[in-house]
């Protein structure tokens, strides 16, 4: 399986019209790895949403996942899929996407970490640490829950929940390495800037 331990920023985004230029401008600011994770709109939206991204990526050297389906992934021809504890199980995954797939699982706490664990699923989310409109009505689990999972996993764990330039510094001295973004990039008015700003703020917490 891939290691993506030093792919630090993952931007989760849903569908826009913009895509075609806000998709290079976060790749340029040093996004490693993307997510089309799109609820609400039908699988038509998502294939013609991916058609757009895969390109980008590929220009860019970076992977490019597909949320919850991994029947959709496979058309597609993305470089993986992400799962939540509710959707198809990661060994599904696996035997539709191969061995060399990527394949993501959230957790939200100890015990579902402790089985994700025993999946060969390719890394593992954890969060999220504070409170978001992305997973709405979902209790944080604090900071502390995810240097947990960190310390016991023998594969990258992507924090998740509320990550921004104003705190991933001391998400990083704290001992966290991967980091999943949302908002901080999707609702910034210059993304690329943004992108930037928490590639230069992860340079100089990891060199402090």
């Amino acid at each position: 399986m891939p290691d993506l331990s030093s792919r630090r920023l993952y931007l989760c985004v849903s569908h826009r019209d913009d895509m075609s230029t806000f998709l290079p401008a976060v790749l340029r600011g040093g996004v490693g790895i993307v997510q089309l994770r799109e609820k609400n709109l039908d699988d038509d939206v998502r294939r013609k949403t991916a058609k757009i991204m895969i390109p980008i990526c590929r220009d860019y050297g970076v992977p490019f996942i597909m949320n919850d389906s991994p029947e959709l992934a496979l058309e597609v021809g993305a470089d993986g899929v992400h799962v939540g504890q509710d959707d198809i199980s990661v060994e599904r995954c696996r035997e539709l996407l191969g061995p060399d797939a990527i394949i993501g699982l959230s957790t939200h706490a100890e015990s579902e970490f402790t089985q994700a664990l025993k999946t060969d699923a390719t890394y593992i989310s954890a969060g999220p640490i504070v409170a978001t409109p992305t997973k709405a009505g979902r209790e944080p689990t604090g900071i502390s829950y995810a240097l947990e999972c960190q310390a016991r996993s023998d594969r990258p764990v992507f924090v998740t929940g509320g990550v921004d330039a104003s705190n991933i510094f001391d998400l990083v001295v704290a001992g966290l390495h991967n980091f999943v973004v949302v908002r901080a990039l999707t609702e910034a008015k210059d993304p690329e800037a943004a992108a930037h700003q928490l590639s230069e703020e992860l340079t100089r917490a990891f060199g402090s």
